[in-house]
């Protein structure tokens, strides 16, 4: 009898403990759904008291004690803070919060948590430091705490989390050195410290993490030689320390030391020497990005690299490599996609024979000493996005085998000596945004297919010897933001459709022949640079340019404009425009030092033509007024000839009462005179 009250006293005091961590896991995660954002509580409805908790949205308990295991709220964009009561779950093995807005700081609470192996706060806004009470998570395998606004130094003390695979602190803004602690984590395989703003050197202390797979360190403020501690990481797959400030040349003998490395990452730094001779060794390289150095040698490594059958990448641009290009690319990796090899010493042509570059998407071969003509064999890499000779010593016409590579989108063939036409078949390259021919030798008329490629965004043919007129079809550009064809044999009218280009931010049309007025491009509301200069336009300035909000630069120089120059708008700064050269230009603001607006010939016209108008108005006034005047003279003298009124006058007026009337005719009382003539009174009578 005792014994059974012993077992049920202990198994009613297991389910009231029971009971009790069950309601408080509850009510924790009750006081977590009220520090959310109130407009996202929804995703959260089933976190009620009419629900199990272990039916809850998102929430996993254990199978045994029917405990809060597993929170997975990624990707929800609950927004608000995180409640510093999820301390309280202590059976918590997983807590997923990536991607939901949380602001406020990490809650020092979640240091209580000693169960917990698996931390995702990723992509928040998180701020302040990392906390130190972090650290009694003892079990933590992973913790993510990418793209945040956490700032302070990284705190020593995650050198205790030895239990940690991956660590990943990227794209925050935390500062100070790399924490030797670290050293201690001899199960990591995954570090990020990517975008931070942390310095100094890497310690020799990372030399003990030989499980190491992924190692990224790129864009911060990293200064010293190359990692010394690096060479020990045998297992490393990936390396990426692009942008920070690492000096010094690789050992030769890295392509031994790490074996698998399937993509290395050293862009951006200062490091010089030879590219180790050692790197074709690596049979699994698929990425070498070595741009933004300073490294030396010639090509034969190229050949070497034949061996890399997996190779996809390979950005060796703005260095100092030199060599015959013609024998060096042909034999890389069918795989290859990108190959950049701009802005370096290389020389030579490019080989007729594409070999295994039937894959490539990216080819730049920019700014280095290329001579020879572009072969036809281009034609064949179908694939091509971008391809770039751009300031080079190449010569010879443009194939128009080009026009067969219909995917590319950016074709940079600028200032070389390519001469004769532009091949009309570019007009098929229907995904062309970027088409860069400036400062060549090419001859002839701009294509009408040119302006059938809808996208196209830049559009810079500059200092040719281009002739004939600007298609009036350009206006089927609508995306079209900058075009240049400056310097050329242009004539013609400018078209009216230029007006279409809505999204025109530069315009350089000068050093041609054009002529006529400017068209209409009052819609063209963003732009920021026209320049018409050197050319035979004429007509008035169109006062809307006043108005382009955006405008830098407005030069209207030598033409044959005519009139006056407005003053409102851009117009009143006079380092915004320019007009000099156009003698017929009058007013304008001072700084301008335009003569002043006289009356014109026109308004002179007008101003004669109105007195003229004036005067014969006044003449015919004159003379309407003499004419009435005379009819009435004539009606008097018919009233006088009349018997009976003469009669009548005499009959009623004596001689002696006109004399006394008029004080003897005195000439006071004349009544008027005319050219033989001086009439009175007195004389009238006597003649009637």
């Amino acid at each position: 009898m005792r014994l059974f009250l012993l077992l049920s006293f202990s198994t009613l005091m297991l389910l009231e403990g029971y009971m009790f961590t069950y309601e408080t896991d509850k009510q924790t995660l009750l006081e977590f759904k009220s520090q959310v954002s109130k407009g996202k509580r929804a995703v959260l409805s089933s976190w009620n008291n009419s629900f199990p908790l272990c039916k809850w949205t998102r929430v996993k308990c254990g199978q045994k004690h029917k405990r809060v295991t597993g929170l997975n709220l990624g990707g929800l964009q609950l927004g608000g803070v995180i409640s510093p009561s999820i301390g309280n779950l202590s059976f918590l093995i997983s807590l997923n919060l990536t991607s939901n807005g949380f602001g406020g700081t990490i809650p020092q609470e979640l240091g209580s948590l000693f169960r917990l192996k698996h931390l995702f706060m990723s992509f928040n806004f998180l701020k302040g430091e990392i906390p130190t009470s972090l650290f009694n998570c003892s079990r933590l395998v992973e913790l993510h705490l990418h793209s945040n606004s956490l700032s302070q130094v990284v705190p020593w003390e995650l050198g205790s989390l030895r239990k940690l695979v991956l660590l990943d602190l990227g794209r925050n803004n935390l500062k100070g050195k790399f924490p030797a602690s670290l050293g201690n984590l001899t199960s990591l395989e995954e570090l990020s410290f990517v975008g931070n703003i942390m310095e100094g050197e890497i310690p020799n202390d990372l030399a003990r993490l030989a499980n190491m797979v992924d190692l990224q360190l790129a864009a911060n403020n990293f200064s010293g030689v190359f990692p010394q501690a690096i060479y020990n990481m045998s297992l490393l797959e990936n390396l990426n320390i692009i942008d920070n400030g690492f000096s010094g040349s690789l050992r030769s003998d890295i392509g031994n030391l790490l074996p698998h490395l399937q993509g290395l990452f050293i862009g951006n730094n200062s490091f010089s020497g030879a590219i180790p001779a050692t790197l074709p060794n690596i049979s699994n390289l698929q990425n070498l990005g070595m741009e933004i150095n300073s490294l030396t040698g010639n090509l034969e490594f190229f050949g070497a690299l034949s061996n890399c059958t997996q190779l996809r990448a390979l950005l060796v641009a703005y260095n100092r490599l030199a060599g015959d290009l013609s024998t060096s690319i042909a034999n890389l990796s069918t795989n290859i996609n990108i190959l950049e090899l701009q802005s370096n010493f290389i020389s030579g042509s490019i080989p007729h024979d594409n070999g295994n570059l039937i894959n490539l998407k990216i080819l730049s071969l920019g700014n280095n000493l290329l001579t020879g003509a572009l072969p036809t064999s281009l034609g064949k890499l179908s694939g091509l996005e971008e391809f770039s000779v751009g300031s080079n010593k190449m010569s010879g016409e443009i194939p128009s085998s080009l026009g067969n590579i219909t995917r590319l989108e950016s074709l940079w063939l600028f200032n070389n000596s390519f001469e004769g036409s532009i091949p009309p078949s570019i007009g098929k390259c229907s995904h062309l945004l970027y088409f860069y021919l400036q400062d060549n030798k090419l001859d002839g008329i701009i294509p009408q297919e040119i302006m059938q490629i809808a996208p196209l965004v830049l559009l810079n043919m500059s200092n040719n010897l281009l002739t004939g007129s600007l298609p009036e079809t350009v206006g089927r550009l609508e995306h079209l933001g900058t075009l240049s064809v400056g310097h050329n044999r242009l004539s013609g009218k400018l078209p009216e459709t230029l007006g279409k280009c809505l999204l025109m931010v530069q315009l350089d049309l000068q050093g041609n022949s054009f002529d006529g007025t400017i068209p209409d491009i009052s819609g063209l509301l963003g732009i920021k640079e026209v320049d018409f200069s050197n050319n035979n336009l004429s007509g008035s300035i169109p006062g809307y340019f006043a108005n382009f909000s955006s405008l830098e630069h407005l030069n209207l120089s030598i033409n044959n404009f005519e009139g006056k120059v407005p003053t409102e708008g851009k117009f009143k700064n006079a380092t915004i425009v320019s007009v000099f050269g156009n003698i017929n230009l009058c007013g304008g603001v001072l700084e301008l030092k335009l003569k002043p607006c006289k009356h014109s010939s026109f308004s002179k016209k007008v101003l004669i033509g109105t007195s003229i108008g004036v005067s014969a108005l006044l003449v015919l006034f004159i003379a309407f007024v003499s004419l009435c005047w005379f009819r009435n003279k004539k009606r008097n003298k018919t009233n006088e000839a009349t018997p009976s009124t003469l009669g009548t006058f005499h009959e009623q007026i004596s001689y002696g009462d006109l004399r006394n009337a008029t004080n003897g005719f005195s000439s006071s009382n004349l009544v008027g005179s005319g050219c033989f003539a001086t009439w009175s009174l007195e004389e009238f009578y006597g003649r009637v």
